[in-house]
């Protein structure tokens, strides 16, 4: 079915945002079901072919080439979300990984031209678009000589596209490390963005022309060509414990930083930091059961009052032998009744084939 969404509103909520320090939020959903499910506090113990995006020091951990793979809606199945990545161990000590994200809505009514020039409605005139985000990421991880500590970094090329209005390029780099004690503690830290990814934009002059003259006395400011997204931190720390040989339960906290003040449960002027608590209770290392919470925000109310609010997870997994699919069901905001999304993902380990 047709999503019945106006050009108009669309391009002037791009217009509104695509300068600003929120550039690429499509890059700050995540991956992997079972990460989600944990509200994102995975950086210090992710250690699969997902780690290329959590934090690629963890692809030294794999032991075979592993594919993931993962699908999800949001806004009423409007906006559709994919991902698929490869991560290949190239010894004892190193690993690679390339990964590809979508984020899109498609099949946009463009309603420009629905009025004629003698001011008559011709439906014939609307005609459809879709605007697209895509991020090629290539990641690469390494052991260092300290036991239990290991580096990665990634390369990002970012492709946002809005039907024939709008295009750019950008490109970027993250770097995370990891370390392991000898009783099992394990710490992270992810630094995304450390190059102030760059966003160059060209737009169809002509189709700005279209927008410009859609409704009058709007949308009438040319978009600069250029944004930058401002670097981010994660931090976290994580501790799994095993109970009677079958049972475990991994517990895992992560502070996120931004350099900036907004509305994160604690901000200043300098940064802004927000916690996210996981857990996951396993039985056999075959059943999986997730939850989590995140994303404290403090909102301001009508009547300038403020309330907090958080994004709570919950997830399940299934893994046998090398295949491990997972599910989660998150709010992409807060604890608000509506918004809720059903994530999926399915991991596969080339183990299985050996």
């Amino acid at each position: 079915m047709k999503k019945y969404l106006f050009i108009v509103s669309t391009l002037i909520t791009f217009f509104c945002t695509a300068q600003t320090k929120y550039s690429n939020e499509f890059l700050n959903i995540g991956v992997d079901a079972a990460a989600l499910g944990m509200s994102n506090s995975v950086v210090s113990h992710t250690a699969d072919v997902n780690s290329g995006y959590w934090n690629p020091a963890g692809l030294v951990h794999l032991e075979d080439n592993q594919l993931a793979l993962l699908h999800s809606s949001y806004f009423a199945n409007i906006a559709n979300y994919n991902y698929i990545a490869f991560a290949k161990p190239l010894d004892d000590r190193s690993a690679i990984a390339l990964s590809l994200i979508r984020f899109g809505v498609d099949d946009i009514l463009d309603t420009t031209q629905l009025i004629d020039d003698q001011g008559n409605i011709n439906y014939d005139r609307v005609s459809l678009f879709s605007t697209a985000d895509y991020a090629l990421t290539f990641s690469y991880a390494r052991k260092l000589p300290l036991d239990g500590l290991s580096y990665g970094v990634n390369a990002k090329l970012v492709r946002r596209i809005i039907g024939d209005f709008a295009n750019s390029w950008g490109f970027g780099l993250d770097a995370g490390i990891q370390f392991e004690t000898r009783n099992d503690w394990k710490f992270g830290i992810m630094a995304r963005d450390i190059t102030t990814t760059f966003n160059a934009w060209s737009f169809d002059d002509d189709k700005l022309a279209d927008i410009q003259n859609a409704i009058e006395g709007q949308n009438q400011t040319v978009p600069e060509k250029t944004e930058l997204t401002i670097p981010k931190l994660q931090i976290g720390i994580s501790k799994k414990f095993i109970f009677h040989y079958d049972y475990s339960l991994l517990t895992s906290f992560d502070l996120n930083v931004r350099f900036e003040e907004n509305n994160d449960i604690v901000s200043t002027s300098f940064a802004s930091v927000n916690p996210a608590i996981g857990l996951e209770f396993g039985y056999t290392d075959l059943v999986f059961l997730r939850a989590g919470v995140g994303n404290f925000q403090n909102e301001l109310q009508i009547d300038n009052s403020e309330n907090l609010t958080f994004q709570p997870s919950l997830g399940l997994g299934f893994k046998y032998r090398g295949i491990q699919l997972d599910y989660a069901f998150t709010d992409i905001g807060d604890q608000s009744a509506a918004l809720y999304s059903n994530v999926f993902s399915l991991k596969l380990d080339f183990s299985i084939f050996r």
